[in-house]
């Protein structure tokens, strides 16, 4: 008794359902989402006092996390931080080797042509690594829904505060280092401004695991290294301009 083959069209229908349900399973599992997310930050005085709360945009912060917009924006800007530099010598490039080693026949040996080839000591390498540029860009709809999404899962861990200013006087490390010893910061710490004046860069460069920027600047890898997001108040009316709201 001889069974019937599927027919080529059923069978690649197939398998074109199942991919289909495999890539919209996975798209639900790459957005986190929490139950309903306070979208109010506190402002801090730069005592450490509250005096008052920040309303972000509801409709932007929702607490959903984008992880593959994530994983592809982070693989991005490492990538772009490579200086592509390693470098080995082929055969060709290896000084040397342009007399052959011994005659063809006769010797008993395996022939050889040159003794900078691979298979010998001191000879070239294969397929080895050659300098090039690992640089490339994603779409920026896509780098915007990763910081976006980034920002949602500091809003959600309760890790992002504002302060009302970042006002140094003088350029000395004491000075910023009372100013994180009020708000009570640990660890990694990203402080995002407006403007980043002399005194404050000068202040903060010397403290570890401080990184202070610009809020056109700073990136999904900035955010998701810190441990604490602190943003001025005038960075936080200036973010739906760095989103392009």
């Amino acid at each position: 008794m001889t069974t019937k083959k599927p027919a080529a069209g059923k069978k690649n229908k197939g398998a074109r359902k199942a991919r289909k349900t495999a890539i919209e399973s996975a798209a639900k599992s790459a957005v986190r989402e929490k139950g309903p997310v306070d979208t109010s930050l506190p402002v801090f005085d730069m005592n450490g006092k509250e005096v008052e709360r920040f309303q972000l945009n509801k409709e932007l912060f929702t607490g959903k996390v984008h992880k593959s917009a994530l994983y592809q924006a982070v693989r991005m800007y490492n990538a772009n931080k490579r200086a592509g530099t390693a470098s080995t010598k082929t055969r060709g490039d290896v000084s040397g080797g342009g007399k052959k080693p011994w005659r063809q026949k006769g010797t008993g040996r395996a022939r050889a042509g040159s003794s900078r080839s691979p298979l010998w000591r001191g000879g070239g390498i294969v397929f080895g690594p050659h300098p090039r540029d690992f640089h490339y860009d994603l779409p920026w709809k896509v780098k915007r829904l990763a910081l976006l999404s980034s920002l949602n899962s500091k809003l959600t861990d309760n890790r992002w505060i504002g302060v009302s200013a970042v006002d140094i006087k003088e350029p000395k490390t004491k000075v910023f280092q009372a100013v994180m010893d009020a708000l009570k910061l640990k660890g990694k710490s990203l402080f995002v401004v407006e403007d980043i004046n002399e005194n404050l860069k000068r202040s903060s460069r010397n403290i570890s695991g401080v990184s202070v920027k610009n809020y056109r600047d700073f990136n999904t890898v900035d955010v998701l290294t810190c441990d604490m997001l602190v943003m001025s108040k005038t960075a936080l009316e200036k973010l739906p301009e760095r989103l392009k709201v």
